[in-house]
């Protein structure tokens, strides 16, 4: 018996000490990263929403070979990146049903159902769209970025980088990303599956005056295999706003319902 109990002992001991090892070099990984890129990152992330809390419109349309196959409407309420109500508000039969994220964990709540239904970031929302692209939309905390070159396209210098996921919780495993220089606006983002394979890409456009400062309000994703199939997301009425935890409850859900 008591071989036994030290044979126990020795293996939990080897498992915390895996566990140990393993989160410290999670932990490396996501220090080590190369500083500028993550300034790059951050600044770019700025140019397209707040930090502060903020309401926005978001409407998708969905073309298939160039023709408008369905067109969603939705108000999303953000504060930071960590606490996000999505609504749907047109069509009108899907009206009254929300998506709450809190951290990475993300829930939708349905007006016929009295439990809310699990999803995950990754999950596809409607077209070309992810929940993760409108209810996570920033990329800093989630990827840990390289500075990996610089390319010019047209008028444009670019800076490039390369994002990979500081977890299996996020949207996408890796993203390559292409960030104007001076200007930190967005320029193009390739998103990539964990076996490295393109899924889609995204181009960041129409580049106006959006919630006090210039930032892209047209967002155009298309599939990466399907060349006919794409997304247009449009962002418009960026309004600040005072949005406390309590918002992001359960219980408020039912007052927006």
């Amino acid at each position: 018996m008591k071989l036994f109990a030290l044979v126990r002992i020795g293996l939990l001991m080897s498992a915390l000490v895996f566990c140990a090892v393993t989160s410290g070099e999670a932990q490396t990984q996501s220090d080590s990263a190369d500083p500028q890129a993550k300034m790059i990152l951050k600044r770019a992330d700025e140019a397209r929403f707040p930090s502060e809390s903020f309401e926005v419109s978001v409407s998708i349309r969905t073309l298939e070979s160039g023709q408008v196959a369905e067109t969603r409407l939705y108000r999303v309420l953000s504060k930071g990146n960590e606490n996000t109500i999505v609504m749907v508000t047109e069509p009108a039969s899907d009206q009254g049903q929300i998506m709450l994220m809190k951290g990475r964990d993300l829930w939708l709540f349905l007006p016929s159902v009295s439990q809310p239904v699990r999803l995950s970031l990754g999950q596809r929302l409607t077209g070309e769209v992810a929940n993760g692209d409108i209810a996570r939309a920033n990329f800093s905390g989630d990827y840990a970025p390289k500075l990996v070159g610089n390319e010019r396209v047209g008028e444009h210098s670019l800076y490039v980088l390369d994002l990979v996921a500081v977890d299996r919780g996020v949207t996408y495993q890796r993203v390559r990303y292409w960030v104007r220089e001076g200007s930190f606006l967005p320029h193009k983002a390739e998103f990539y599956s964990a076996s490295d394979r393109l899924l889609k890409t995204c181009m960041y456009e129409n580049f106006s005056q959006l919630g006090g400062r210039i930032r892209p309000t047209r967002l155009v994703m298309s599939d990466a295999l399907r060349k006919d199939q794409q997304s247009v997301l449009e962002y418009a009425d960026l309004k600040m706003r005072d949005l406390p935890d309590k918002v992001f409850s359960k219980d408020y859900l039912k007052k927006l319902q």
